[in-house]
């Protein structure tokens, strides 16, 4: 295993709704801030809802921090024009990396706007903008939902890196093996891009578990009948998912993965007790 400095550690937030939950995210940013991470990420909102927020999280964070941060963007934003404007925007206000995804489509949406696949969005901002941002994208160990079978989602994400792809993020998990059999099958479709595992620290198990039904992402029989087994015991909770998640996270690393990026939810403890067990560099953005 190499040492924690030869990895990227990231951190994902999404744009506040109001004061109460812009001064919830400052509170958390400031936190966040001191672990150094490689960069931040900023979420969207389905069908665009939050772009402006996204772009407004995006320059807070880069002002309050002095760290990058990279916007989420998707396939459902809207026209060429209006996405190749967007990218002006963001480039513009000194953004250097981005993350190219389909997007979840809306209630009532039958398909994305301007752009089908990820890969398409890639292809245009690599076409309009050239090397001026590292593009991430997304990938999924257990295969995204909607995918029609485990090969046609690994040809999907073979599909982004051809088209430009720089390093990838991974939806949660909290199964490694599922990491791995994924590292396993794109390494032998000659795919050689960093694939962060993305973590998300179990702070709130009801909601991890109703997240997890939405996306498609496995929790283990073992953990849930341990979670649910303490009831309303938040403490043991939470004591219990940062040793699971911080066991992961090691696991991971030590089996060779280039990083881990947090899925922190606008929150910064959870992140932080997890960076903090696994003695994680302060300076991963150098």
């Amino acid at each position: 295993m190499n040492s924690p400095s030869d990895h990227a550690f990231s951190i994902e937030l999404f744009p506040p709704k109001g004061p109460k939950g812009q001064a919830r995210q400052d509170k958390a940013i400031a936190r966040l801030a001191t672990l150094n991470p490689a960069f931040f990420s900023v979420t969207f909102g389905a069908g665009g809802t939050t772009r402006s927020g996204t772009l407004e999280t995006v320059a807070r964070c880069m002002r309050d921090t002095g760290l990058p941060a990279a916007p989420h963007l998707s396939c459902i934003e809207g026209t060429r024009k209006s996405i190749g404007e967007l990218l002006d925007s963001y480039k513009a206000a000194g953004v250097t990396r981005i993350v190219a995804l389909r997007g979840d489509l809306p209630d009532g949406m039958d398909k994305p706007g301007a752009f089908h696949y990820a890969s398409e969005l890639v292809a245009f901002i690599k076409e309009r903008h050239g090397s001026d941002f590292h593009l991430e994208v997304g990938a999924y160990p257990e295969f995204h939902p909607q995918a029609s079978s485990a090969a046609a989602d690994i040809d999907h994400f073979v599909q982004k890196v051809a088209a430009g792809a720089d390093s990838a993020i991974t939806q949660y998990f909290y199964n490694a093996d599922a990491y791995f059999n994924f590292m396993q099958e794109i390494s032998a479709r000659g795919v050689d891009i960093p694939v962060v595992p993305g973590i998300m620290p179990i702070n709130d198990f009801g909601q991890i578990s109703r997240f997890s039904a939405m996306c498609g992402a496995d929790i283990p029989r073992w953990i849930r009948q341990k979670m649910e087994s303490y009831g309303d015991d938040v403490d043991s909770v939470r004591a219990f998912g940062q040793e699971v998640v911080t066991r992961l996270a090691e696991q991971l690393l030590a089996g060779g993965a280039p990083g881990l990026h947090f899925y922190a939810l606008n929150k910064a403890e959870p992140t932080a007790s997890i960076w903090a067990d696994l003695n994680l560099p302060m300076d991963a953005h150098k």
